[in-house]
């Protein structure tokens, strides 16, 4: 398989799903900027939505969309517990926290990062994240991660998404359990990898 990432984008999330799932694949580093692969290639010929994640299948099927690819994966190794079984409630449940990191935290960023959206403007958005950030803090009792004590995809994406936070001056300092969870997933081994070979540790 090729994971087709850009440093600390949204396909750090997969990426980091990769390394704990013990597969071969091969990581291709796609700019977000220029849309081009290292050696030339125009990346918009192999993703023509033009962004990442994207896995390529041995068989040359390609996947896109993070909250797919990382289930696609966890779904090769089921031994390894990172996804509920398909059909039961708590894969829905799984599914439940990717879509609101997608659609609720991650798309919340997109205006900070636009280059001209005034700083008023901007500060509307962070608002609207520190809200969401406030509700999961909400949802944290006495548990390591977001599905209980086993790590899954949804905390890979979780984790992905606030490292987004300083750059765009999102403070979530004060929700302590968050901050515990950051802690947490960045002391995992897969994490440490994937941040080293992506050159962002």
């Amino acid at each position: 398989m090729k994971l087709y990432y850009s440093p600390g984008a949204c396909s750090l999330s997969p990426h980091i799903v990769l390394r704990e799932s013990g597969l071969p694949f091969e990581a291709v580093l796609a700019s977000t900027k220029t849309h081009r692969l290292a050696d030339g290639t125009d990346y918009y010929t192999i993703n023509p939505k033009g962004y990442v994640p994207l896995l390529e299948l041995d068989d040359g099927q390609r996947l896109t969309e993070g909250p797919v690819i990382v289930q696609y994966i966890a779904d090769l190794v089921p031994h390894k517990q990172l996804a509920p079984a398909a059909g039961t409630m708590a894969r829905y449940r799984l599914m439940e926290w990717l879509n609101f990191t997608t659609s609720e935290l991650h798309k919340g960023f997109g205006p900070l990062f636009t280059p001209g959206i005034a700083e008023e403007a901007k500060e509307v958005f962070r608002q609207r994240l520190h809200k969401r950030f406030a509700w999961v803090e909400s949802q944290w009792a006495n548990r390591s991660y977001l599905m209980g004590e086993t790590f899954t995809v949804a905390d890979a994406y979780l984790y992905n998404v606030t490292r987004w936070c300083p750059l765009v001056k999102v403070d979530i300092t004060a929700h302590t359990q968050l901050q515990a969870f950051i802690a947490r997933v960045a002391s995992r081994e897969s994490v440490r990898a994937a941040l080293a070979a992506e050159g962002i540790a």
